[in-house]
């Protein structure tokens, strides 16, 4: 009887594939209770104010543990680290639709369940980045997460009018449920069939030596300061804008989750479009000029056509229109980390970056809720498109992000690699 032999090249592609399968159907779940969340608080509440503090009650545990847990994702390992955390958040976010339903979910209990989920999500989310370069083999970078981006994008494209159509016929609660199996797979995928991760020996360091080595790599690294401070204000406006008020917008306009649900589809669509194009074309094109254009293209004009248009065939064109542009961001952000980051610090770096990029999105909420209450839901939306045409103008100048645009040499995949010292379980 004969076999065939599986090479450490096989096992590769096929952990590729499994880590963007488990990520397509957890963010498809995410993207579903990313609407139903906000929709339940509305329903429940009918307060802005309420619906931005659960916002941050989970955001900023998210930030957090991006944040904070780099050495601890090298120390406990990434597929150890995302199960766990994937199975954390089975559980605490299966308990709100469970406890809604006797009638024991006070707006507290919610506060707390979302607060852990946030924290679970944010240290699965960060070992499965991490994993993501010793993945790819010797596929282009752009490519890698072009296509790591695109899943990204077909489960909003899904998760957002599914679950729009699951809170109509059903209840936001059962979105949840859902949510709560599809971290379950994930963790089984990623289990299963993504193989441990093989990293070169070091001298053990302690946790804060280690926390100050990511921190002490971004501030060497002028780009990365430019891209993180960027992001810190197109994230923090990004999430006013998910999470209060289009839900918000919805609301007014048509009262049907449905809107929202397809409002997110559009944008869904566009940028995995836009992500697979990138993934095809992407190391033929020049990345601060794209990186800039679709940066401004995805910002101060979607936002005002909330502002100024009720009219929701004209604002899912502009949307759309907008998620194209957004589809080239993510993989050319990726493929400037994963090639600049030495791959030893690759955790403890993603988690600095995390920590800057991330920490205004606990505000998001709290922000638009309160511009809400200040200047009404056209108000905010002009006050997001003024912040973020500003912010998207840094590309356009200072000399680092020139660096964008170097790309390194890449191995010959013909030549022996380097033997590997040391093992690390994951």
């Amino acid at each position: 009887m004969t076999s065939v032999a599986t090479t450490p090249g096989t096992r590769v592609r096929a952990g590729f594939t499994a880590l963007l399968v488990a990520e397509a159907v957890s963010k498809i779940g995410s993207r579903m209770s990313f609407l139903a969340l906000p929709w339940f608080v509305w329903v429940t509440t009918h307060s802005p104010a309420q619906m931005g503090l659960v916002g941050f009650a989970e955001m900023l545990p998210y930030v957090a543990v991006q944040g904070l847990g780099g050495p601890l994702v090298d120390r406990i390992g990434t597929r150890r680290t995302s199960v766990a955390g994937d199975w954390l958040a089975v559980v605490s976010v299966g308990a709100i639709p469970l406890l809604a339903d006797t009638g024991a979910l006070g707006f507290g209990v919610l506060l707390a369940l979302v607060a852990v989920t946030g924290a679970a999500r944010g240290a699965a989310d960060n070992a499965k980045s991490v994993m993501l370069p010793d993945l790819i083999g010797d596929m282009p970078t752009e490519r890698a997460t072009g296509l790591h981006d695109g899943v990204s994008r077909l489960a909003t494209l899904i998760g957002a009018p599914l679950g729009g159509v699951l809170i109509a016929f059903f209840s936001a609660q059962t979105v949840l449920l859902v949510d709560a199996v599809s971290f379950a797979f994930a963790a089984l995928v990623i289990a299963w069939f993504v193989p441990r991760r093989q990293v070169v020996a070091t001298e053990p360091k302690s946790y804060l030596a280690s926390l100050r080595e990511g921190f002490a790599w971004l501030r060497r690294d002028r780009l990365t300061q430019g891209i993180t401070a960027m992001l810190f204000v197109t994230n923090l406006a990004d999430q006013a804008i998910a999470a209060v008020l289009v839900p918000l917008w919805a609301a007014q306009v048509t009262g049907s989750a449905l809107t929202a649900g397809i409002i997110a589809g559009a944008i869904g669509l566009g940028a995995m479009i836009g992500s697979l194009v990138l993934a095809t074309i992407g190391p033929r094109l020049p990345r601060r000029l794209t990186f800039g254009i679709c940066f401004l293209i995805l910002g101060a004009p979607r936002c005002l056509v909330f502002a100024f248009v009720d009219q929701v065939p004209a604002v899912v064109t502009v949307v759309l229109l907008a998620g194209l542009a957004a589809g080239a961001l993510n993989p050319i952000l990726g493929a400037v980390a994963y090639e600049r980051i030495p791959p030893e610090l690759l955790a403890r770096v993603f988690g600095a970056l995390g920590a800057v990029a991330w920490a205004g999105i606990p505000l998001g909420g709290l922000i638009a809720g309160a511009l809400v209450s200040l200047v009404g839901l056209s108000g905010a939306f002009v006050a997001m498109a003024a912040i973020y045409f500003l912010a998207t103008l840094a590309p356009f100048f200072g000399r680092s992000w020139r660096e964008m645009d170097r790309r390194p040499q890449r191995p010959d995949p013909e030549v022996e690699p380097e033997p590997v010292l040391a093992g690390a379980a994951a």
